[in-house]
């Protein structure tokens, strides 16, 4: 022991040399290069290795404290993290930020080029990663016992490519240049076993005989909070091979066969999401899912030996929160461990699950939440699938004694037992989880009335909110330090790990000078965006226009095509009428839509049409500009959303389940056009509805509608506007005359329109000419700017975490700032 803190404190002895020192010595000893010809990229790495050295320290100590205290761990078990870069991040949150800026303007070095010569880590793709990745920030923050588990994808989803309108996907390549940030455990490995049969003995016990054995090793990355008091992990498995390469079969000859571990290893932790539209697909994809969530169980289950003897009590030592329905099968993992590693009964198994595993459900749409066709299921987990057989088997007899009918506990079973096709992972999660937590109020209301209406009745209490929030540290503090340093130097830095404190801000919404400095920073953010869409896309923009941004994965019911729509009939209006007052604006949209959805790609190729067609017509100029910024990620959010004026927000009501971009933009001072859908409601009731713009049907009458089956037609033929567009479309205006190119979308608008773009879009159109209105008064829309960020501290994932942990974790967190 005294060995062990005895190179302890020698690692403490090396983090009290500068951070110049230390930057300098990883340059020569870790990298391998001297002054004179290290390059960004190197200064980069040199500069990481040094802020990790002094994370390092924390990461003891934290972890020391929780083995000390017993502290009831906290699991977070999610498909994505969406970190993006982390030397910025590391240094902001151990206050390390202007020493590394003096240093390296000593040497002559850009500290924005050395920053960004940091790849964003392709760990995610949408709001699910981003919101894990502030989660594990606020964990650190409030010092929550918390560990992160996923993957170590190699190529992450892909790399956008723009080509000729038209989406392609290329693989990230963000670990050729390796991470700095992460340390390989070669000594944590875990057996994942797929395949086979069962085999039952005597006395009924059932034994696995597996047909395919991979192993998940760690890689781990320590997450500092603010100011570096608690630093967490994020583990991170990679898969490998169990066995090494047949050489038998490699000099026969027969080489795939010598190599299929090593492929088999190398697929499940390639690429995020592989496609799942071939049967293929769907058992990668499960076995991936599977991967992790097998993984984790096993080394939490390890760790937890370190400190107590028995599982009985598991539930009151750890909680495993469950990131949608990805990580679903570790209740049936969970059982299968205790009951075959640890001889507990199947009834006593289920119990402690059910203690220790918890669920939160981020969609309302029944295909998003995951099911797989019993037979793929049975291939792959034979004795999973044995066991879903006796956890519904449990349920049916629970359902029986609350007095649900024999119809109605069919439909919310796992599998349903006349139908015997799909393993239906959101009733999987429900049946298994101690609580289920919705997003958002509005979501975690409808997830009660809709998906989870019957299991409700029988669970009443199991449904809780806990409304999504963001960091303050990455979307404020970092991404706009001019707003940012206006703020501290009206009301401090207690805003930035206590976010309700910008609420002191607000009394100066009406001061002019506060305004024009308000303003400034908007400015000089719109010119940095500006030169960012120029660089990536080759497009100028005027930054006197108004940025009107939606920056989302692309979905139906995301409604980026209703965007577009719009913007077609503002050209035709524009068209018209071209020296009539107005207002330029500048249209910008980001993110991806899935390899596999035409219809997203489809609009995406819409998108791209008709800002060439916009962007190339004299008579509008820089009245109005359409740009499609590829290959959106964090980096690219850390621009656009301090540059924004508007934040689109246009969801069909009633879909998004929360959304994190609505509170990134209105802390960042845009104003939001959107529908009473996700966090969108309880924005309304904190900034006020003089402050947020609110149009389009709501969650009840758009169910109502799409209940009757209602007609679009019958709405375009009311609407002028909508009749134009559409002849525009199919007449091949934006598409060279190709007739047939937006077939798809319009059969869809004209008959179906389940996302019901053509009843709301004449109320989005008047509340984007009443937006114009209100900009063209400046002090009135600066004082809305500056409302939105003084009355959006509510929204920080701090409070969202300490609200976990009180209401679902029951866990202890460091005593809330002020005393709160």
């Amino acid at each position: 022991m005294k060995a062990v803190i005895h190179k302890f404190e020698d690692a403490k002895d090396l983090t009290k040399e500068s951070l110049g020192k230390a930057v300098q010595r990883h340059l020569i000893y870790s990298v391998g290069k001297d002054v004179a010809h290290a390059v960004a990229r190197d200064w980069c790495v040199a500069l990481s290795l040094a802020v990790r050295d002094r994370m390092v320290e924390g990461w003891i100590d934290t972890t020391r404290s929780i083995y000390r205290k017993k502290q009831k761990r906290v699991y977070y078990l999610s498909m994505e993290f969406m970190i993006g870069r982390m030397l910025e991040d590391n240094l902001t949150n151990l206050g390390l930020t202007d020493e590394a800026k003096t240093f390296l303007a000593k040497l002559g070095l850009n500290y924005h080029d050395v920053i960004h010569a940091e790849q964003d880590a392709a760990l995610g793709n949408g709001g699910l990663g981003r919101l894990a990745a502030c989660f594990m920030d606020s964990m650190s923050t409030t010092g929550v016992a918390g560990m992160g588990y996923g993957i170590r994808y190699e190529h992450g989803i892909f790399r956008q490519e723009i080509e000729d309108g038209w989406q392609l996907e290329e693989p990230e390549d963000w670990l050729v240049e390796g991470n700095a940030w992460e340390f390989r455990r070669p000594e944590v490995a875990y057996d994942i076993d797929f395949g086979g049969s069962i085999e039952t003995d005597e006395d009924g016990r059932s034994t696995w005989i597996p047909t395919e054995r991979i192993h998940a090793v760690a890689f781990d990355m320590p997450i500092a909070g603010w100011k570096g008091a608690h630093v967490n992990t994020l583990r991170l498995w990679k898969a490998r091979q169990a066995d090494l390469m047949n050489l038998e079969k490699f000099n026969e000859g027969d080489f795939m066969a010598a190599a299929h571990q090593q492929i088999l290893a190398e697929s499940l932790s390639k690429v995020l999401y592989p496609g799942d539209h071939t049967a293929e697909g769907q058992a990668l994809r499960l076995k991936q899912e599977f991967f992790f969530t097998s993984a984790s169980l096993q080394d939490l289950i390890r760790r937890f030996f370190m400190n107590y003897e028995s599982l009985d009590n598991l539930g009151d030592h750890v909680a495993i929160q469950l990131n949608d329905t990805h990580p679903a099968i570790a209740v049936p993992e969970l059982i299968r461990l205790l009951m075959d590693e640890y001889n507990y009964s199947f009834d006593r198994a289920l119990e402690i699950t059910r203690e220790t595993l918890h669920y939160t459900n981020h969609t309302l749409l029944p295909e998003a939440l995951e099911k797989w066709p019993k037979e793929v299921f049975e291939n792959i987990f034979p004795r999973h699938l044995q066991i879903i057989d006796m956890i519904d088997g449990a349920f049916y007899q629970e359902a029986l004694e609350v007095g649900l009918e024999h119809h109605v506990i069919a439909g919310i079973q796992v599998i349903h037992p006349y139908q015997q096709d799909w393993v239906r992972m959101g009733n999987l999660a429900f049946i298994g989880s101690r609580k289920v937590n919705g997003v958002s109020a509005l979501h975690t209301e409808l997830m009660k009335k809709t998906v989870f209406h019957d299991l409700h009745q029988m669970y009443p209490d199991k449904i809780v909110n806990q409304t999504n929030g963001v960091t303050p540290r990455r979307w404020v503090l970092e991404c706009n330090p001019g707003l940012s340093g206006l703020i501290i130097e009206k009301i401090g830095e207690d805003w930035i790990d206590d976010l309700e404190q910008l609420k002191k801000i607000e009394p100066l919404a009406d001061d002019k000078d506060f305004q024009v400095k308000y303003m400034a920073a908007k400015t000089e953010n719109k010119k940095q965006l500006a030169a960012f869409l120029l660089e990536r896309t080759g497009v100028t923009v005027n930054p006197e226009a108004m940025f009107d941004i939606q920056i989302k994965r692309i979905h139906e019911y995301k409604r980026q095509l209703m965007n577009i729509l719009e913007t077609i009939a503002l050209y035709n209006a524009i068209k018209k009428d071209p020296k009539a007052p107005w207002q330029p604006r500048v249209k910008i949209f980001a993110g991806k839509a899935a390899p596999s959805y035409f219809l997203a790609k489809l609009i995406i190729k819409l998108i791209n049409d008709v800002a060439e067609v916009v962007n190339a017509d004299a008579d509008i100029g820089d009245k109005l500009k359409v740009v499609f910024l590829p290959n959106y990620n964090v980096t690219a959010a850390e621009v656009l959303i301090p540059g924004a004026d508007l934040s689109e927000q246009i969801s069909t009501a009633g879909f998004e389940a929360s959304g994190t971009g609505n509170m990134k933009f209105a802390l960042n001072g845009a104003l939001t056009i959107g529908t009473l859908d996700g966090a969108n409601v309880e924005m309304l009731e904190h900034i006020g509805d003089e402050n947020i713009f609110i149009f389009g049907m709501e969650a009840d009458e758009v169910a109502d509608r799409q209940h009757r089956r209602a007609r679009p037609s019958e709405v375009i033929q009311t609407s002028p506007r909508l009749q134009k567009i559409i002849k525009q479309l199919e007449s091949g205006f934006f598409a060279d005359g190709d007739t047939g190119r937006y077939k798809d979308i319009l059969e869809n608008l004209k008959n179906h329109d389940y996302f019901q773009v053509i009843p709301d879009f004449e109320a989005y159109w008047d509340m984007q000419r009443k937006i114009d209105e209100v900009y063209q008064q400046p002090q009135e829309w600066a004082k809305k700017a500056i409302l939105n960020t003084a009355r959006m501290g509510w929204f920080s994932s701090d409070r969202t975490i300490r609200g976990y942990a009180k209401d679902i974790w029951q866990a202890e967190t460091a005593p809330a700032p002020g005393g709160a």
